[in-house]
C-alpha cells in the first residue's frame, strides 16, 4: 500500500510544488506593494491571504488540515507561543490559526534573503533573524525583538527545539530564547502550540511528499506565568504539556 501510495505521490508532488512556487511568486511583489501602499498593516493582511493559500495547495495532496483551541485567545495582549517543529509548514498553519494574534517569528539569519515571499515577510514583517552560531548577534536580537512584542501586543513565536523533528517526537528545548522572551516580555501570556503529523509530509524526504495527512494545530492552555514561578518552572510546565498532548 505504502509503495502504491509513493508511486501516486510523484506526480501530485510536481503539482504540489508548481502551486506552491507559483504562491510564493506571485505574493513576492504583491507584499512589496501591499507594504507600500498600505504599511505594516497592509503588508499583514496580504501576508494572512499568502498563508491561507500555500495551506489550500497542500490540499492537492489529500492533506486535510484543522485547528483544536482549548479556548478563545486575546488579540490586545502580549502572547509567547511556544511550539513544536516538524516542517516548514508549520509556519503557514501558526500563521493563519492565530493570525488574529498577530505573530511574529524567530527564524535563522539563512532564511532571511533568497526565498521568495518568505524572505520578504521575515525581513520586513516584524520577525526576528538570528544567527544562533553567534550569541553576541542573536541575543541582543531576541532582546530587541521581545521589546517590539511588548510595546505592540503581538505574539512572539519560538521553536524552541531548534531543529525540525523527522519523527514527531519532541526534541530537547535549548532554553535561552525562552527566557529571554519571558524576561523582556513580563505581560505575556505563555500558549503552548502542538503540530500534529506535519513531519508526515516529508517522511519520503522533500520528495515525494506523504499523501492523506491529517495537519492539525493543537492550541493548549495558556500558563500564567505569574502562578507558577521561576522561568526554569514555566518552561518545564510548558513542554509536559507538549509533551503529554503529542503523545495521547
Amino acid at each position: 500500500m505504502e509503495i502504491l501510495q509513493k508511486l501516486l505521490s510523484y506526480p501530485l508532488s510536481v503539482l504540489f510544488y508548481f502551486l506552491f512556487g507559483s504562491t510564493l511568486l506571485i505574493f513576492h511583489p504583491l507584499q512589496w506593494l501591499a507594504l507600500k501602499l498600505g504599511g505594516a498593516s497592509g503588508h499583514r493582511s496580504m501576508v494572512n491571504i499568502m498563508n491561507l493559500c500555500l495551506l489550500r495547495c497542500l490540499h492537492v495532496l489529500g492533506t486535510t488540515i484543522s485547528m483544536k483551541m482549548y479556548d478563545r485567545l486575546p488579540y490586545r495582549r502580549p502572547i509567547i507561543f511556544v511550539s513544536n517543529h516538524q516542517s516548514m509548514f508549520d509556519i503557514p498553519l501558526i500563521s493563519w490559526f492565530v493570525r488574529r494574534q498577530k505573530p511574529k517569528f524567530i527564524s535563522k539569519i539563512e532564511l532571511g534573503k533568497g526565498i521568495p515571499s518568505i524572505s520578504f515577510n521575515l525581513r520586513n514583517g516584524g520577525n526576528v533573524l538570528i544567527d544562533r552560531k553567534n550569541p553576541k548577534q542573536s541575543i541582543p536580537a531576541i532582546g530587541k525583538f521581545a521589546r517590539f512584542i511588548q510595546v505592540n501586543n503581538f505574539a512572539a513565536v519560538i521553536f524552541p527545539e531548534g531543529t525540525r523533528s523527522k519523527d514527531g517526537q519532541l526534541k530537547p528545548f535549548a532554553t535561552t530564547g525562552i527566557k529571554l522572551l519571558l524576561k523582556n516580555i513580563p505581560d505575556a501570556l505563555v500558549v503552548p502550540l502542538v503540530v500534529h503529523n506535519s513531519w508526515k509530509l516529508l517522511k519520503f524526504g522533500n520528495f515525494p511528499m506523504g499523501l492523506g495527512v491529517q495537519l492539525k494545530l493543537e492550541v493548549l492552555e495558556p500558563v500564567n506565568m505569574r502562578m507558577i514561578g521561576s522561568p526554569e518552572e514555566v518552561i518545564d510546565n510548558v513542554r509536559s504539556r507538549m509533551l503529554r498532548a503529542i503523545q495521547k
